[in-house]
């Protein structure tokens, strides 16, 4: 059985601030509507996603990354 990269993160949106739990089963998000407001949120500059930009964990390829 092969195993995807799975990791769950809590995104805020910088918008309302509101947080949900976002389960990506491929690491890095690159877009997000938020749930409350529906603001389409799209990583800061120089982050590679979503997750590293509004969520508690940054995605799995920036942790491969620092590791190597």
């Amino acid at each position: 059985m092969n195993k995807t990269n799975y990791l769950q993160s809590i995104v805020t949106c910088p918008h309302c601030q509101a947080s949900e739990l976002i389960n990506s089963d491929e690491g890095a998000q690159h877009l997000y509507r938020c749930r409350s407001c529906s603001a389409i949120l799209k990583p800061k500059s120089g982050d590679c996603c979503i997750l590293c930009s509004f969520g508690n964990r940054d995605c799995s390829s920036s942790e491969q990354n620092l590791a190597a």
